[in-house]
């Protein structure tokens, strides 16, 4: 199993100079095979490739479901997903053979209107409902479970909680739309989408794409440290998500479907 931290010579310079060893966060290509054929290159922390690689394949449209895969192969930096012959889709016509840095994401697919194309519904409008406190500690409980950015400082991270603030699930990668993929893709194997009662924590800000991811897994409410983009915001308001952002000192903004945050 590869590592996700190692230790590099460095010089901490403060009153003096000191040579020491320090963690840094590894970044490894990994690339994404779909029945045989290249399909992607992402830069990523490894571990958890099978997640990433499903998650990635269901928020893009391309996998309907974990009864769609027939075979998953794991290989050195490389995976090859092959789906039922039912479930294949046909790719031929596509000229995304991408690469993708471990910060943008499929930055190709950037419209909102994108998303309808792929099959994206909006999440029910009346469930989660996130009370003001619980929404104020999942920073914190995030965070708390974060070993490797302990070490390192230089992870994103991604949970899934429930209403009642119950953390479900993390993940951490150098990218924050891997991060958000890995949870997505377990959820996916584990048959537990659309997740529609759960909700999106983000260690950093809120861009198009991982709202994109969000609505595709049916999640309606997304709550991140940081900031959103302006078409994050415009992504969330044409499908009724939840968009929170700067949750940090006891004070957040919200900037679509304030229906669902509770006193």
């Amino acid at each position: 199993m590869k590592q996700s931290a190692v230790t590099v010579p460095i010089t901490r310079v403060g009153q003096e100079r000191l040579r020491v060893q320090d963690f840094v966060a590894v970044e490894e290509p990994l690339q994404i095979r779909l029945n045989g054929a290249d399909l992607a290159i992402t830069m990523r922390t490894p571990g958890n490739d099978d997640e990433l690689s499903v998650g990635f394949l269901y928020s893009e449209g391309i996998l309907p479901g974990r009864d769609a895969i027939a075979e998953i192969t794991t290989g050195a930096n490389s995976i090859s997903i092959a789906l039922t012959a039912e479930a294949a889709p046909d790719v031929s016509g596509q000229t995304r053979h991408f690469y993708l840095t471990s910060s943008c994401g499929v930055c190709g697919k950037a419209s909102v209107d994108a998303l309808i194309v792929a099959g994206c519904s909006a999440p029910p409008r009346d469930t989660p409902k996130i009370s003001r406190a619980v929404l104020q500690r999942l920073p914190e409980t995030l965070r708390a479970t974060q070993a490797v950015f302990d070490r390192t400082g230089g992870l994103h991270a991604a949970g899934l909680f429930d209403a009642q603030g119950t953390l479900q699930l993390v993940r951490e990668d150098v990218g924050r739309h891997n991060a958000v993929d890995k949870l997505v893709g377990r959820s996916v194997l584990d048959g537990r989408v659309p997740l529609h009662d759960s909700i999106l924590m983000l260690s950093g800000r809120i861009s198009f794409e991982l709202v994109q991811k969000a609505l595709m897994a049916g999640i309606g409410t997304v709550v991140a440290v940081g900031a959103p983009s302006s078409l994050a915001v415009e992504t969330a308001l044409r499908f009724g998500m939840t968009l929170t952002g700067f949750v940090r000192d006891g004070r957040f903004n919200v900037y679509a479907g304030e229906e669902r945050i509770t006193e």
